[in-house]
């Protein structure tokens, strides 16, 4: 009756929930949290499709969301929550593949707030720390007194504490320091109806004495006590001996020989009996020294076959791949130098040695490859840490690599980390490789943690048909029974949820499920804790986020999306929700989430909105959603995501083609016919640039000018040129001796053109001495780039066809195009081919352009510019260069002129073109330069070189850290060449940008015409 009962009220709040924002059913509720809770409680439409799913096939749309910011909050929360009778959900990183992450329930997220290490035993190796700290940033802080965390879960720049705990957490690491249960020593908890407490091992003295109080602790531990007697044959017999048992509750813990640890039994229980609210954990010793050997074999069978005899030298780490995983990373262009490392084979182990020194670490590694030469002579034992990160990076990326392979079905979770004992890996892999062949999933990479026995797999399964989804189930049914056969665990990594908890009776039998039952029952009677996991499951094919009632709309679309099938719905559902893009570290994506620690300015919940409005339940309003235009607000469209992001998704393609609808026919913000608009008005400001300095410049017009055009006070205009480069271009004398090595066309971009000539000419030097002839087109053109980012993509589409019609010539005989600014040079290579998709101009264009770097190094590698001696530089590189084109060729291009550049890793500068101007995200702007970049740039040595050939981002410098110049690659190769000492070309960028006009400039001639062409153009902007 309880689960039926239960299972009714669920259903009726999915169908209220799914279609209304804030219905009355819960209108009190959102009320009284908001009365009562130190934080943000959020029941808008946008949050709750933001948090309607995990990294799993499932979506079910919460009631509404709570980001406390204390553990005492979110003790608040859970009392309303009692008080109203609605279901709780405890949400880490949420990077959860069994579903356990999702539900039509209050959700708790703690990554925002709840990020304290509220004390650290340095000595003792111990901590107490809130649940909502992420993984890496926790371990950075503990690196300075030498310890961390012991497990590490690939999704380690994301992952929580918190969510470890639930999930009970391992990644390859748990070789040497185990699962999350064995860095757990006790918990501070909650259950649902406010009994709060501290729990971890218990003597039998002090179960008595707990017991004997006759309080809400001794019902638990009493009815703890009685499981245990009741259940412990059981346990014994049914839990298999294995490291890798992740499924079930861990009722083991509570056995005499595991010293009754209460803490420890409530890890891994997904959010479905307690709320943890504070974590005391055993630390471990940050390893001195690694080495890293690779091992190659015939097939992953055979690899797994010769682990049992690596075991035996204690390894570390125990990894394996197989060829189809590392042919998929090669076809997408994944970890590249990584893959370069395999020895031959077509299956690899890499196996980890930790030492107190190096030679330590290499002496085990090698004595355990002469034991396996006999097994195996393709051995590798790498020398280079950072050739060892690579491919520790290769491994993490599989599910990247995996999800959507080329010319083949997309793949899901369902079935992907199921463990058996290690002695029995490669006899499993032979049977569970027939059972993938006998369902039609023959395609699926097999990798994973061998040295556990845990085997990782993404499986083509089709969720979107009754025969295809029926499939997968009898599939997970059939594997369930393969891996119980074999004395395995259902889940060895990722959790029961809804992926396997209704097959648990198979591996546990009916006893035990009926003991979890009961163990449920003690902690939760009301069944209100993340109801549907684990106990009382559903079943593994409902709530499915796609399904046979997945309908999505589709769209007609600017841009052409030819990696989703050329849909729209396929490109919103392609994020798998691991959450990468959370992360506060390496890489650029994703600056907004990093300054707002929100989850619908990330990536992901980005993503998420855009599903969720396709498919029209919680968000109804299609592309006119105010939820999803506010959402991709603060996305910088920096274009990280498309390349850190492990499935690529393009969320700067994704906002400026739902811009494009949302404001189809309706008034855009002012920055849109301001900013969208500069290279028009950098064409008339050409006319007279001393008196539209004068305006934009002079207090009064200034600020009617930035009110107009919907641009932040604080943000200083840049000046115009005296005179564009193109100007000077066509008075140059021509070049008496064509370059032996052909022609070039320099694409004169707005932004160097109309702000930064110098930078142009600098590169015609370069260009030159490099043996090429130099054309420019005496045409005006333009890339789009600002129409683009700022979804007016009908215009942006008109501007590149003119420059299509403009290079034809060139571009029909093959010459390079030459683009400085690396936003301009991302446009032609990546947004171009999908907004003309088909034209073949479009796509010579996309292959025919060239950073300045790219051309020395294809065009010209036995040439070098004259050497610098004792130049130093901080380069911080364009988001589009990181993202698309790369920077190592200009790099390279540098380092051969003798400058010791220093590329930084600091992510996205945070102007990104119109974006740091306009209203509104001033405050996110500086707080994305101040995540790295400022602090860098504060310490350097004054006299190193600060390099970025980015327009945006020497803006943002010069803004920024006052006193900095900020110079283009260009002008130093440039100065090579001249002789120059670089520091002359600082001073030079500085001479060459136009001085303050004076303030009594008259608004006639050409300002005046200037300015009426604005009004114009605000009033009619497809004129």
């Amino acid at each position: 009756m309880l689960r039926s009962s239960v299972r009714s009220w669920l259903e009726e709040v999915a169908v209220t929930v799914g279609h209304t924002s804030t219905t009355p059913l819960f209108q009190a509720l959102e009320q009284r949290l908001r009365e009562t809770v130190d934080g943000e409680v959020r029941f808008d439409p946008g949050s709750r499709a933001a948090y309607s799913t995990d990294a799993s096939n499932y979506r079910q749309v919460p009631i509404g969301v709570v980001l406390p910011r204390t553990p005492d909050a979110a003790a608040a929360a859970i009392a309303v929550c009692h008080e109203h009778d609605v279901p709780v959900l405890s949400r880490g990183g949420a990077t959860s593949l069994a579903g356990q992450c999702c539900n039509t329930a209050v959700v708790l997220d703690w990554s925002k707030y709840c990020t304290v290490i509220e004390s650290l035993d340095a000595e003792a190796g111990t901590l107490v720390v809130q649940p909502g700290i992420a993984l890496d940033p926790l371990n950075d802080h503990l690196a300075r007194w030498g310890w961390m965390v012991g497990p590490k879960p690939s999704t380690h720049v994301s992952c929580t504490i918190g969510g470890m705990i639930g999930n009970n957490s391992c990644g390859s690491t748990a070789q040497a320091y185990g699962k999350m249960a064995d860095s757990v020593r006790r918990l501070e908890i909650l259950t649902y109806d406010g009994h709060r407490m501290w729990v971890g091992p218990t003597t039998p003295a002090e179960l008595e004495r707990i017991i004997a109080a006759g309080d809400r602790t001794a019902d638990l531990y009493t009815g703890l006590r009685q499981l245990r007697d009741t259940s412990a044959d059981e346990i014994r017999a049914r839990y298999p001996d294995i490291p890798r048992r992740v499924s079930g509750y861990n009722l083991d813990q509570l056995l005499p020989e595991n010293n009754f640890h209460v803490a420890r039994l409530l890890v891994g229980s997904e959010s479905t009996l307690v709320t943890v609210l504070r974590a005391e954990l055993s630390l471990v010793r940050v390893p001195a020294a690694t080495s890293l050997v690779l091992l190659g074999f015939d097939n992953i069978c055979a690899a797994a076959d010769a682990v049992p005899q690596i075991l035996e030298h204690t390894p570390a780490a125990l990894e394996g791949i197989d060829h189809r995983l590392v042919q998929l990373e090669h076809s997408q262009h994944l970890a590249a130098a990584a893959l370069r490392e395999l020895p031959d084979g077509n299956a690899w182990l890499m196996v980890q040695f930790n030492g107190d020194t190096k030679d330590d670490a290499d002496h085990t590694a090698q004595a355990m490859i002469d034991d396996l030469h006999s097994v195996t002579p393709h051995a590798k034992l790498l020398d280079n840490p950072d050739h060892e990160k690579q491919v520790w990076a290769a491994r993490e990326a599989g599910l990247g690599a995996t999800a959507y392979p080329p010319n083949d079905p997309e793949t899901h979770e369902g079935w992907e980390d199921a463990a058996v004992p290690p002695r029995f890996l490669g006899n499993y892999l032979r049977d569970f490789r027939r059972l993938l062949d006998d369902y039609g999933y023959g395609t699926a990479s097999l990798y994973g943690h061998f040295g556990h026995g845990c085997v990782h797999t993404r499986i083509p399964f089709d969720l979107r048909t009754a025969e295809g989804i029926a499939n997968y189930r009898a599939f997970a049914t059939a594997s369930a029974q393969l891996v119980v056969d074999y004395g395995g665990s259902l889940s060895g990594e990722h959790g029961d949820g809804q992926s396997r908890g209704e097959l648990l009776p198979i591996m546990f039998g009916d006893r035990l499920v009926t003991a979890f039952e009961t163990l449920k029952r003690l902690f939760d009677p009301d069944n209100r804790m993340n109801p549907g996991k684990i106990v009382h499951p559903y079943r593994l094919d409902e709530n499915l986020r796609q399904g046979t009632h997945y309908l999505p709309l589709e769209p007609a679309t600017h841009f052409a999306y030819p990696d989703d099938e050329h849909r729209f719905s396929r490109a919103a559902a392609r994020c798998v929700g691991v959450g990468k893009c959370r992360g506060h570290e390496s890489g650029v994506m994703c600056p907004s989430y990093r300054a707002t620690g929100e989850e619908e300015h990330s990536t992901r919940g980005r993503a998420r909105l855009l599903f969720e409005m396709l498919q029209g339940e919680v968000i109804t309003d299609g592309w006119k959603s105010v939820a999803v235009r506010d959402a991709l607000d603060l996305c910088l469209a920096c274009k990280g995501c498309l390349s850190d992001c492990p499935v690529n998704v393009d969320m700067a393609t994704y906002k400026a083609e739902f811009l494009s609808h949302h404001y189809r026919r309706r008034l855009r913000p002012r920055a849109h016919y301001s900013m969208g608009a500069i290279p028009l008005w950098a064409r008339i400001a050409a006319a007279a640039p001393t008196l539209i300095n004068t305006v934009t410049h002079t207090p009064g017009l200034k600020t009617v000018l930035e009110a107009v055009g919907g641009v932040d006070p604080r943000r200083p205009i840049p000046r115009f040129a005296r005179r564009r480069f193109t100007a000077t271009w066509q008075d140059r004398p021509p070049v008496a001796r064509p370059g032996s090595r052909g022609r070039v066309v320099l694409w004169p971009d707005t932004f160097t053109n109309n702000f930064d000539p110098q930078i142009a000419a600098d590169a015609v030097t370069v260009l030159e001495a490099a043996g090429f002839t130099v054309e420019v087109p005496t045409q005006a053109v333009c890339c789009g780039l600002t129409w683009i980012s700022t979804g007016q993509l009908t215009t942006a589409k008109h501007v590149l066809r003119r420059t299509l019609t403009v290079l034809a010539p060139a571009l029909r005989a093959g010459t390079p195009i030459v683009v400085l600014e690396p936003s301009c040079a991302a446009v032609f290579r990546s947004d171009l081919p999908e907004l003309l998709h088909g034209n073949e101009d479009a796509h010579r264009l996309a292959q025919q352009t060239v950073t300045l770097g790219e051309l020395l190094r294809d065009k010209a590698s036995d040439w070098s510019p004259p050497g610098l001696r004792g130049v130093s530089a901080l380069v911080q590189p364009h988001c589009h260069q990181h993202a698309v084109l790369g920077y190592d060729a200009d790099d390279k291009a540098l380092r051969a002129a003798g400058v010791d550049t220093r590329v930084l890793d600091a992510g996205c500068c945070g102007l990104a073109g119109n974006f740091g101007f306009e209203k509104g995200h001033y405050e996110v702007s500086v707080a994305c330069a101040e995540d790295t970049l400022l602090p860098t740039l504060r310490t350097a040595d004054p006299s190193t070189l600060v390099l970025a050939d980015g327009f945006s981002c020497r803006t943002q410098i010069r803004d920024l850290h006052p006193g900095a110049s900020p110079l283009h690659g260009a002008q130093v190769l440039a100065a090579a060449i001249r002789g120059d000492d670089p520091t002359d070309s600082r001073a030079q960028a500085e001479v060459s940008r136009p001085a303050v006009p004076t303030r009594t400039a008259l608004l006639t001639g050409p300002t005046a015409v200037a300015l009426a062409l604005l009004v114009r153009r605000m009033r009619h902007p497809h004129h």
